[in-house]
């Protein structure tokens, strides 16, 4: 057998090269683009929100953090839901019928009036159905306990998923909700009574409650919430007086939000996707903090704000950002 000449004995060896070059710069883009993909209230896009069969859709279609609510009942239990009240747009009585009005807030409940309820399918005719046509029905699903959360992620070895929990706590309807106080504490307790805090984030609108976290619980990251919306402004720049969402932490002292939640000492940013730009991305991370942006559900819109470069990513629809976040060689971490 005649001797390869050197050129050609060299070749295979530049080609091996070249792919095990290629595989380590998709192994470090993979790296470098990991976000934290949340599961907002589950996968409400496909399943009720809030509620068990929600949670264990969401992790099957891949999700790295479930994003819940919580609020308290008369009783002292620590629920998940999103509303102060029940909702007639997603609520049923014991006896099938739609709520023709809200009830009465979850906080002058007890577990077991509240557990007569039916969450499990939206209203026709309604606007928030509208919004989620492939939502599929489950009727006789109930509001859960956070610890049953807690307890199913434990019964199913989901030891990798992450708990973002909201404090739905509100300045403006004060009555309906116990304090900003005993209100952390109890949720902070039922958080360490699973375990479970070195998987979960607190976050709420109102940084009172924050406040109150990051005193008892340090252990456990903050996250702000913002909107800066006709529906909903938590910041009020600009306008007349302090906003009574943001406690001693205001606007006009700091002049910008993530300089407000670097004030007062949060880790996370977690904003309405209406309101962040290139430029406030880079000011927040430039001071250390995380951005997660809320609620993302277009593909485009999707794509757009990973390639800004935001550390999370909250939506309905988690099965249509895997398959954004596939096509652009990201996985959720």
């Amino acid at each position: 057998m005649s001797k390869p000449h050197p050129q050609t004995a060299r070749r295979p060896i530049v080609a091996a090269s070249r792919g095990l070059l290629a595989c380590l710069l998709a192994v470090g883009a993979l790296a470098a683009h990991a976000l934290d993909l949340q599961g907002h209230r589950g996968i409400r896009g496909l399943a009720p929100e809030n509620t068990l069969p929600s949670f264990e859709l969401a992790i099957a279609h891949g999700v790295t953090t479930l994003e819940l609510d919580a609020a308290i009942t008369k009783d002292g239990v620590v629920v998940i839901h999103h509303d102060l009240d029940m909702n007639p747009d997603h609520t049923r009585d014991a006896a099938g019928r739609w709520l023709d009005k809200s009830s009465a807030p979850i906080h002058s409940l007890t577990f077991a009036e509240l557990q007569g309820f039916d969450v499990g399918r939206l209203k026709p005719g309604t606007r928030y159905a509208a919004q989620f046509p492939e939502q599929k029905p489950l009727d006789g699903t109930r509001v859960p306990r956070l610890s049953d959360l807690f307890d199913l992620v434990k019964a199913k070895g989901h030891d990798k998923i992450r708990f973002a929990v909201e404090l739905k706590v509100t300045p403006l309807w004060p009555e309906a909700t116990q304090a900003p106080e005993p209100f952390a504490t109890a949720v902070v307790a039922e958080i360490r009574k699973a375990g479970m805090a070195p998987r979960v984030q607190i976050m709420s609108f109102d940084w009172r409650t924050l406040a109150v976290v990051q005193r008892i619980a340090p252990e456990i990251p903050t996250v702000y919430l913002t909107a800066q919306q006709s529906w909903i402004d938590n910041i009020g720049a600009g306008k007349p007086g302090p906003s009574p969402w943001t406690g001693a932490v205001q606007h006009a002292d700091h002049g910008s939000v993530p300089k407000m939640i670097k004030a007062a000492g949060g880790r996370f940013w977690s904003v309405y996707h209406g309101d962040l730009t290139a430029d406030r991305l880079k000011e927040a991370q430039s001071l250390g903090l995380k951005v997660l942006v809320w609620t993302v559900n277009d593909p485009t819109a999707m794509g757009r704000f990973v390639d800004m470069g935001v550390d999370g990513l909250i939506t309905d629809r988690a099965d249509l950002a895997m398959k954004v976040l596939a096509g652009k060689g990201i996985r959720p971490e």
